[in-house]
């Protein structure tokens, strides 16, 4: 068995802004076509994803840390979708019963939809198939407070971890992915500070009109553009000396570090967004467990029109 991993941020900004630096987003289009070339490559015999949600699948109606979906769709939301996943459901119901039995309490679903926290890495790596490979979405919660802690993220990582390590099949190709932030502050409402009816967007929003999706996305873009701008009062700026000490944990497996951070922490520094971190932090610890590894920082750019610290890496298992 060989495992592999990446983790990248994510910006559904990449199809409606260009930066002004035209250099920025080239490094990570090349970065993300190149590691596609090595998906490819690798022909994955399974892809464990770990992705936030934005308010697009998952809602206060009732709201898990985390989820594993069983059978998934993509929420279809910024161009991304729609469509199925293509979710191995025997495995997916394993990787469930495999985490409960290591202590972390997982919800699951036979009706996920998967946002853009999922499926836009997906469509970068899979040319633009989201069913290419068999593929377990898992839900991290980095949007709705409060939010699970960063030791309990690391846990449930661990505990996929010990899943991955039982499938133990000479031919089996596993892709550890995890995506989201790095800092990173979107528009993204907050409840007890917003009108009973955004609240109730936020409690029971899903399967919005078009209209309403668009005008949401339409806000989304108008705050890229004025933080490019310099108009520091829409978002908590992009924090590149935060992106790239988050970085160096995750290099040296510094987990330690990272479960001392707290929610408040995260947000004071990474933004709204950078709550999403949750996802790396799950990936890198699933992928610890199967030994010690190196990681290579393919891209790094601070692109104020997609409100992303966009950090893109890999990781190798050592020999």
């Amino acid at each position: 068995m060989t495992v592999k991993l990446i983790c990248a941020s994510h910006s559904p900004l990449m199809e409606f802004a260009s930066p002004q630096d035209h250099s920025q987003e080239l490094k990570v289009r090349e970065t993300f076509a190149k590691l596609a070339q090595q998906v490819q490559d690798y022909d994955p015999t399974l892809i464990i994803s770990f992705g936030p949600d934005h308010f697009n699948g998952f809602f206060y109606d009732l709201m898990p840390s985390f989820c594993v979906g069983i059978r998934a769709t993509a929420a279809g939301d910024w161009d991304y979708g729609p469509g199925e996943i293509q979710v191995p459901e025997t495995r997916a119901i394993a990787l469930v019963r495999k985490v409960l039995d290591e202590g972390v309490d997982v919800s699951y679903s036979y009706r996920m939809q998967a946002d853009h926290g999922v499926t836009q890495p997906l469509h970068f790596l899979c040319n633009g198939q989201l069913n290419r490979y068999p593929t377990i979405p898992i839900f991290v919660n980095g949007a709705a407070a409060p939010m699970p802690t960063t030791k309990r993220t690391i846990a449930l990582g661990r505990a996929v971890g010990q899943f991955i390590k039982s499938l133990n099949l000479e031919n089996e190709r596993v892709l550890v992915l995890g995506t989201g932030g790095l800092s990173h502050d979107p528009p993204t409402p907050q409840m007890g500070s917003v009108p009973p009816e955004v609240e109730e967007f936020l409690i029971c929003g899903r399967n919005p009109t078009a209209e309403s999706r668009a005008n949401r996305q339409a806000k989304i873009i108008s705050v890229g553009q004025r933080l490019a701008a310099g108009d520091k009062s829409v978002s908590v700026p992009l924090n590149p000396e935060w992106d790239l000490a988050l970085l160096d944990k995750f290099q040296r497996a510094d987990f330690a570090a990272l479960e001392a951070m707290t929610e408040d922490d995260i947000r004071k520094e990474g933004g709204r967004g950078g709550q999403e971190v949750r996802a790396w932090m799950a990936a890198f610890a699933a992928f610890s467990e199967l030994g010690e590894y190196d990681m290579t920082i393919h891209c790094y750019q601070a692109i104020s029109e997609w409100i992303a610290g966009f950090g893109i890496v890999s990781a190798e298992l050592k020999d």
